[in-house]
């Protein structure tokens, strides 16, 4: 059988559509996934996959031959192309060697609430590596789901992609909205909302975080509004040793979750850690 023909040339179709959504970042209908890792989680996670372009290098890890393995399994196509030009559409210090393009999943909002909710919502956060963690501590923790208020990075990007290592493509999350409108769906389906804060007057490890439950962390730099926690039914604080004076959000979320995880005996999540 012959070799595959490995692509050379930039003024292949493949290449630009891989090239224009590496430019303008994940749309509406699509999503660019970089790396072995990221590729099969996408197809465990049952997203429709549409290109697939793989370097030489790919079949030479044991990563990337297991991802090519699992595409073969859901018989979708692989496009070779030269390292050169793979490493020149990557956004990694080095190139994995693998890249795809999935269709954007859609969640439910309904699914946020089931069961018992653990929800978390995050306001304004700007760092895509950020939400990608908030989104993978949030399904680590058993939380049922996220919010994504208006002006939160997309949890599709390149970065938050990375950061969340296959979280964004399962748990259910709506991102867009304006706080106010999630405060007030959290409130209808009577969801006690708990903020965090540096000078919040419930230590979180002391609070009582049983029930349904939503979860609100700010932005970097500036956090909640005034506003925002004004709703809120509680403000909590991780306590610090000075001269700390605070933490990074995905960290002071992750401390919150877990602990309301401890609280229901990671039932949430199925089982114990």
């Amino acid at each position: 059988m012959a070799a595959p023909e490995v692509v050379q040339s930039r003024a292949n179709p493949l290449y630009k559509r891989l090239r224009a959504l590496v430019l303008r970042g994940a749309t509406a209908e699509a999503c660019l996934l970089e790396g072995p890792r990221l590729v099969v989680e996408a197809l465990r996670a049952g997203l429709r996959i549409t290109d697939v372009a793989a370097a030489p290098r790919a079949e030479r890890t044991r990563a990337g031959a297991h991802a090519l393995e699992a595409l073969a399994e859901h018989r979708v196509a692989v496009r070779r192309l030269s390292e050169p030009l793979l490493a020149s559409l990557s956004e990694a210090d080095t190139a994995q060697g693998l890249l795809a393009v999935a269709e954007r999943p859609g969640f439910d909002e309904e699914r946020i609430f089931a069961g018992t909710p653990l929800v978390l919502v995050a306001d304004g956060v700007q760092d895509p590596g950020n939400v990608g963690g908030l989104l993978r501590s949030a399904e680590a923790a058993g939380a049922t789901g996220a919010f994504l208020t208006r002006g939160s990075a997309d949890p599709f990007s390149w970065k938050a992609l990375r950061g969340s290592m296959g979280s964004a493509f399962r748990l259910p999350h709506v991102r867009g909205r304006a706080i106010a409108e999630v405060l007030d769906a959290l409130e209808r389906r009577a969801v006690r909302i708990i903020a965090t804060a540096a000078d919040g007057d419930i230590r979180y490890d002391e609070a009582d975080l049983l029930g349904p439950l939503a979860v609100v962390v700010g932005g970097e730099g500036a956090g909640l509004a005034p506003a925002v926690q004004a709703r809120a039914a509680g403000r909590l604080r991780v306590p610090l040793q000075p001269p700390v004076e605070s933490l990074n959000v995905g960290v002071a979320a992750a401390l919150v979750l877990f602990e309301a995880a401890r609280q229901r005996g990671f039932a949430a999540a199925g089982g114990s850690r």
